[in-house]
């Protein structure tokens, strides 16, 4: 009898892997860190052989911590931090160069460039329902190709793979070079800037203009379908479907039950990531959004989600506490802001990679505004929580002036939403109840959903929402009047940010 589904949540700074029950219940859990490189400045790249090796890792201390046995395991989910480039020999299996993340600014020159030929970012978005930034895989794989001595020869012969983080592990935990299946799904996809919106499929013209042979890409697959299996001899020391794949915000839509259009979701990590059902109609977005794949659970057919992402929220509190030294744990954020009752008039614009949604300014730059001597630390700290709640107000204004649709409540989830300071800020400035649910790991239960879909430990959405819990919902006490100067405010300090760099 199968017990239990395991998800593998692979993110930005941390790698665990964490098993669900029948209920949706969390049973065991294990997780590690792994490397942040820095080559130079606005360059982030991490070691793919260190992930893959963390995954392992995690993987038998969750069996092992939670006593479990693997034939007891149904399935296996994959979700991962987007985007994130890994090109590799597929004869050897190892990778021709680190992983370049998400948050790296390397292509700049060359988007910038892009940007400003005529209808070039409409082209883009029509097809993609993307825009032109460093944020997305297409420019970061053409950078490795251009840049690694011999890349561009090897992939012409067939002999390279690119994958995001989900395609990597897959392949590795299906047998590597000993007949990995070579597979991703379409959420994932549709971050590349590579996948046609509409179709569903890898875009020739796309992949032209950026240099990229097809024979290196992945094969696109829904997010609930098995793909493979594990290989006997690896981490769970048994063969278990791998069977759900998504992009981590994707996951989390798919784990906070937003089935329904309307229905949107908010995660704060690193950075923060708002998703809006939108059905079966890519709709592109007016106002500075991404359209995207929220789900796809069959093959030519997908939910698509309007998203917000705004790329440094967590981020800007852990600088205050790692680069500043403002504080020793994020947590004490909370604790500091609520020392004060404002912020002293302070803003502060976190663009320390440039603006993301709705503005999407490459060359804005972090700043401070207001500022006078009457300016202590937790002003500063409560400036910063602040900051991540104004963000999430410019993407849903967004979201509302695109869909026509008031938001009338926000789920969500993520390592900070544990902050009840944030959380009722985040509720007064949206001036919509925000609900957190029980299980805060939308994101790994999302993944363990998808699979479990897949091979019949659960059989339908309708008993997904079921599991579904409220732990809190915050309720806004805010007047309308103070939140809209408040938001006069930061509308002012990110006219300050906008193209900083020249």
């Amino acid at each position: 009898m199968k017990k239990y589904v395991a998800a593998i949540d692979q993110g930005t700074t941390s790698t665990r892997c964490m098993i669900f029950d029948q209920e949706g219940n969390p049973v065991s859990s294990s997780q590690m860190e792994h490397e942040q490189i820095y080559p130079q400045p606005g360059w982030v790249e991490h070691d793919p052989m260190e992930i893959w090796s963390r995954t392992q890792d995690v993987i038998r201390g969750a069996l092992e911590k939670g006593n479990i046995d693997p034939n007891e395991i149904a399935a296996v989910g994959i979700t991962n931090q987007r985007e994130t480039t890994v090109v590799w020999d597929k004869n050897t299996g190892k990778p021709i160069y680190n992983a370049i993340v998400w948050q790296c600014m390397r292509t700049q020159d060359f988007c910038l460039e892009w940007e400003k030929e005529p209808g070039a970012n409409e082209k883009v978005n029509q097809k993609t329902g993307l825009v032109i930034s460093t944020y997305f895989s297409g420019p970061k794989i053409k950078w490795i190709l251009d840049n690694v001595p011999g890349a561009k020869e090897k992939a012409q012969r067939g002999e390279l793979l690119f994958g995001n983080i989900d395609t990597w592990l897959i392949w590795n935990l299906t047998g590597g070079p000993n007949g990995g299946v070579h597979v991703t799904d379409m959420t994932n996809a549709s971050r590349t800037m590579l996948m046609n919106i509409k179709t569903l499929q890898w875009d020739d013209e796309m992949l032209d203009f950026l240099g990229i042979p097809k024979s290196m890409l992945p094969q696109i697959k829904p997010s609930s379908c098995v793909y493979g299996n594990t290989a006997p001899n690896g981490a769970f020391k048994a063969s278990i479907p791998v069977a759900g794949d998504l992009g981590d915000q994707q996951a989390a839509v798919f784990g906070q039950v937003c089935y329904d259009v309307g229905e949107a979701k908010n995660t704060y990590g690193t950075g923060n990531f708002m998703l809006l059902n939108i059905g079966k109609t890519p709709t592109l977005s007016k106002s500075g959004l991404l359209t995207t794949v929220a789900y796809s659970l069959k093959e030519g057919e997908a939910v698509y989600a309007l998203e917000g992402s705004m790329a440094i929220t967590g981020a800007a509190i852990q600088w205050l506490r790692d680069n500043l030294g403002l504080f020793d744990d994020a947590a004490d954020s909370e604790w500091f802001a609520s020392k004060v009752k404002d912020t002293g008039g302070i803003y502060f614009v976190p663009a320390f990679s440039g603006l993301f949604a709705p503005y999407w300014d490459m060359r804005a730059r972090g700043c401070i505004v207001g500022l006078t001597r009457y300016i202590r630390k937790e002003h500063i700290i409560r400036a910063t929580l602040e900051s991540i709640c104004y963000q999430t107000l410019d993407v849903q204004k967004a979201m509302e002036a695109d869909s026509g649709v008031p938001l009338t409540e926000l789920k969500v989830d993520g390592g900070a939403v544990r902050n009840n300071l944030l959380m009722q800020l985040q509720a007064d400035l949206l001036g919509v109840p925000v609900i957190r649910p029980m299980v805060n790991e939308t994101t790994a239960l999302g993944a363990a959903y998808a699979a479990g879909l897949a091979t019949g430990f659960w059989t339908s959405l309708d008993e997904l929402r079921k599991h579904w819990k409220v732990d809190k919902k915050f309720e806004p006490v805010m007047s309308a009047e103070k939140r809209e100067e408040m938001y006069r405010g930061w509308k002012k300090a990110i006219e300050k940010a906008k193209g900083w760099i020249d």
